[in-house]
């Protein structure tokens, strides 16, 4: 989760339900929905390949289709780069509408995806005019582009992640919900993209340090050039 400030709807005494936590599960969960996976390197890697954690609160295990509970059983529910995942999206979105009252979803954008290609994902989700769009992946070219993509899959791997860090309110996307939103299949990349490019923030800021790490070549330079020039006669 990128962003656990979003969650602001829980109030004292909630009964929240969390789908899918992976390695960073919400503090204010007190039931944790996992999906079943017979291979534990499949799990893995629909986690995100952060390690298995013991978590504190009642885990149910499902191998998919209708939610294990009843209708309006929880206060909220918390669904955090979940959705991205999901085969039947409407399905699943409508489960989240049945088993809580309110909700957060987050996900990455396209852009996070159009640069890693992360293969577990399989939808590309933009929240435009409280409509919830998805493409999917499988209707874009992007396996196009899997010998750049793999590139860039490895770099993030490697530990390369200083992209993601400072353009994440740009890569991915969450919100609250207290009411049902539609959701639609979308077939054009425009609905999954924002309207227009925003500016992006500066990667660096102008700091007293950085101004010291620009000079220091500069002044380096000059000692050596003075210290070796012949004044003319």
């Amino acid at each position: 989760m990128f962003f656990p400030e979003n969650i602001k709807g829980i109030k004292q005494g909630d009964y929240v339900l969390e789908i899918g936590p992976g390695g960073t599960p919400h503090h204010r969960s007190n039931v944790f929905l996992e999906k079943i996976f017979d291979d534990e390197n499949v799990a893995k890697a629909q986690r995100g390949h952060t390690p298995k954690i013991a978590l504190k609160g009642k885990t149910i295990y499902y191998s998919g289709g209708a939610f294990p509970f009843k209708d309006k059983e929880f206060d909220y529910v918390i669904c955090s780069h979940v959705l991205e995942h999901v085969a039947d999206i409407e399905e699943f979105v409508k489960e989240l509408f049945r088993v809580a009252r309110k909700g957060y979803v987050e996900y990455p954008l396209i852009y996070y995806d159009y640069v890693y290609n992360i293969t577990e994902h399989i939808n590309f989700l933009k929240f435009k005019d409280n409509t919830l769009c998805y493409l999917k992946k499988c209707d874009t070219n992007l396996s196009d582009f899997d010998r750049v993509t793999e590139f860039f899959y490895l770099s993030l791997g490697a530990g390369y992640s200083q992209l993601v860090d400072k353009l994440k309110t740009e890569l991915f996307e969450g919100f609250e919900w207290s009411a049902p939103f539609a959701i639609k299949r979308v077939w054009n990349i425009d609905e999954v993209c924002y309207e227009e490019i925003r500016s992006l923030p500066p990667f660096y800021k102008k700091s007293s340090f950085i101004k010291k790490v620009l000079k220091r070549p500069y002044k380096m330079f000059t000692s050596i050039f003075n210290s070796k020039s012949v004044k003319r006669t």
